[in-house]
């Protein structure tokens, strides 16, 4: 649909509605599409998108620098004595943590995934927007390699004309996108020079695409169990738990988690009952309830045993699938419990409907023109961090000419 829609607009319309001028001419320069290929010579690219992402370790051996950095980030864990607690928590955490990733295999995947989804996306890219290309994606993770900042300047030596910030997070959350975007700003207030003009993807919770790659994972999976229980299958939607506290000063990240949902719902017709559950509490303050063990336990009780875990908030396998979901709450949780049949719906990582649907999302942004989502300019309405306000102001001055 958005290709067809696409062909009616004119180089004209993008050149007026966009960036950059179709008969812009662009310097030859050294790199590839893929950040890591350091061989390949193409044109430089007109248009950088940065993929924005926590990140995982790819190693065991990651493991303690990753913790350290994410527990040093205050826009995602505010510390009191942050600089001498983290350290202490990373040492302390290191060894269980490492732990879970040998069970995964070694490492997360998360950096092979977005590499395979970036990828894709810009190769459907430099066929639907040719005025805007060529298109190379770059990944930016906030606590391992590649870090956001090594990647900024990373753009800015290839010669990046337009920047896109892209979330991975389909759901917006100071404590995720907005910690990405915070760590933008303060990489570019501490240097000078930049000629790069930025705009965000900074949510996109409904995008036809991404629904659609969830409501075919659901249905794939809901044909794999015994065909006389299929029917009384209830869909559990996991998403990652965040602090009451935070919620509580306004972050939008649990209504536009439950717009996915009803979106995806809606899509399935309303199929099968449902929930939309959280995960991953850490420490004793009360987070987003109920817990997504808990409700397993609890759907026990109440005679309902058959149970499709589905990733609502998340674009890839990571620890937090392949780990909590699978191992502790299919592999031990439902065992103890007596559920009968426990799946859990495929990560989208590969999935070309969903790398079609990345391709969309930049799309529609460039046509668009538009800097950023409304949404992005209302700062929380009881927000304690000043650097939000800053980032806002940082993005809308970067607004690209028309």
């Amino acid at each position: 649909m958005l290709l067809e829609v696409w062909k009616t607009v004119s180089s004209k319309y993008v050149a007026a509605a966009g960036w950059l001028a179709p008969s812009s001419r662009i310097p030859t320069q050294r790199f590839s599409t893929k950040p890591d290929d350091k061989h390949a010579y193409i044109t430089a690219p007109k248009t950088g998108i940065i993929m924005l992402n926590l990140g995982g370790p790819k190693t065991t051996q990651d493991v303690h620098d990753f913790l350290l950095r994410l527990f040093l980030d205050k826009d995602l864990i505010p510390l009191p004595a942050q600089s001498w607690l983290a350290p202490w928590i990373a040492k302390r955490r290191t060894p269980r943590i490492q732990e879970q990733y040998e069970k995964i295999g070694g490492g997360s995947p998360i950096k092979m995934w977005t590499d395979t989804q970036g990828e894709g996306m810009v190769k459907l890219l430099d066929k639907m927007s040719p005025q805007t290309g060529p298109h190379k994606y770059y990944i930016g993770f906030r606590y391992t390699h590649p870090l956001t900042e090594d990647t900024l300047n990373q753009m800015e030596k290839d010669g990046v004309q337009h920047a896109i910030a892209f979330t991975q997070y389909p759901q917006y959350s100071c404590s995720t996108t907005g910690s990405s975007l915070n760590a933008i700003y303060r990489h570019f207030q501490k240097t000078t020079g930049s000629k790069m003009k930025w705009s965000v993807i900074d949510r996109w919770p409904v995008h036809n695409g991404l629904v659609q790659a969830f409501a075919n994972n659901i249905k794939a999976e809901l044909k794999k169990f015994p065909k006389d229980v299929q029917d009384d299958v209830v869909i559990v939607f996991s998403a990652h738990s965040l602090p009451l506290k935070v919620v509580g000063r306004g972050d939008p990240y649990p209504y536009e988690v439950a717009a996915t949902v009803q979106a995806v719902m809606h899509q399935l017709e309303y199929s099968h009952p449902y929930r939309l559950v959280w995960q991953s509490k850490v420490g004793p303050l009360p987070w987003l309830s109920p817990q997504t063990d808990e409700v397993i336990k609890g759907f026990a009780k109440l005679g309902r045993k058959n149970l499709l875990l589905v990733p609502i908030a998340f674009t890839s396998d990571h620890i937090e699938t392949l780990h909590e979901l699978d191992l502790e709450y299919a592999g031990v949780v439902a065992k103890e419990c007596g559920i009968t049949n426990i799946r859990r719906a495929a990560s989208l990582n590969d999935n070309p409907v969903f790398i079609q649907a990345l391709a969309d999302v930049v799309n529609e942004h460039l046509i668009s023109g538009k800097p950023h989502s409304v949404q992005l300019t209302l700062r929380c309405p009881m927000c304690i961090n000043p650097v939000c306000g800053k980032m806002r102001e940082f993005f809308c001055g970067h607004t690209p000419k028309k």
